[in-house]
């Protein structure tokens, strides 16, 4: 897993430490109380996370605006879980607000595997078929009732956060070349289809590989139905360009799709990228490693 940052990274964030949770744990889950626990070496942004015992993980928000995701997966993680190639988080017990914390939170069933590295990937042709086929049966499964994927809209919402992003970037990317793709993005028809289930944040973070293959894939915050090009971002935040002509044709995407991919994974690389800049270096190495890929493609 990648290195854990030292720093805040938000100014609402909270103090979470072993001694909490272990708190925690002893009010909630009296039964797993004593287990060994340890903090996990992440560069995710949005939760904490302690390993518990040999089988279990813990899941806190570490700020306001990632505790509506907690429940969110919770409720959605036993539908779309069995259905899917990949392992997925298995709930195991809902924390309560309390004195100590005040959201919820969850303790999950332990996943074995790493995240991968871009770059470093061993078989990154089947790592692409693996990722293919998990998008594809997650496609499939029944929408209907599904909620609003957060990343399921028209690219275009995206519009004024990417510029102002950019703006804070100046000097430090290739802004006009950045822009350039970005508006060819724009430019791309919108989804028409019906709405399927895209799980929102396929970067490396929340994949799991063992072997050079896909084993297991992590945190359904995002996850919704509406466009599913969003879930092209593991081509560009992951893949080698040798691999990604698997990964489409697997799936079966067409040029308007492929665009929208293309420009969902540039516009989070690129609003990421100044809010992370000094507070989280593995996001913020990924996110300028996104943004040379899309402009090496379009070169």
């Amino acid at each position: 897993m990648g290195a854990m940052c030292a720093v805040r990274m938000h100014e609402d964030e909270v103090d979470i430490d072993v001694s909490l949770v272990g708190r925690l744990i002893a009010w909630r889950f009296p039964q797993w109380a004593g287990l060994p626990l340890r903090r996990l070496a992440s560069s995710g942004t949005e939760n904490a996370m302690f390993r518990l015992g040999a089988d279990k993980v813990v899941r806190l928000p570490r700020h306001p605006r990632a505790v509506e995701a907690i429940d969110h997966e919770l409720r959605w993680l036993p539908r779309l879980g069995p259905g899917l190639p990949a392992a997925a988080p298995e709930p195991l017990g809902r924390g309560e607000p309390g004195a100590d914390f005040p959201w919820p939170w969850a303790v999950y069933r332990w996943l074995d595997g790493r995240n991968p590295v871009p770059g470093e990937l061993g078989e990154p042709e089947l790592l692409a078929g693996d990722l293919a086929a998990y998008v594809t049966a997650l496609r499939r499964i029944d929408p209907a009732g599904g909620p609003t994927g957060y990343r399921g809209v028209p690219l275009v919402a995206r519009d004024p956060f990417l510029r102002d992003a950019l703006a804070q970037l100046a000097g430090r990317v290739d802004t006009e070349a950045v822009t350039a793709v970005w508006e060819e993005a724009l430019r791309a028809p919108e989804y028409a289809g019906p709405p399927l289930w895209a799980h929102g944040d396929l970067m490396a973070g929340n994949l799991l590989v063992a072997g050079g293959r896909l084993t297991g894939v992590i945190d359904y915050g995002t996850v919704g139905v509406g466009d599913p090009a969003v879930d092209l971002i593991a081509a560009w935040c992951l893949l080698p360009v040798e691999a990604r002509g698997v990964f489409r044709e697997a799936i079966g995407v067409d040029e308007a799709e492929w665009a929208r991919g293309r420009g969902w994974a540039l516009s989070i690389a690129v609003i990421a990228l100044p809010y992370y800049w000094e507070t989280n270096p593995p996001v913020a190495a990924n996110s300028r490693h996104v943004i040379r890929e899309i402009l090496a493609e379009a070169a």
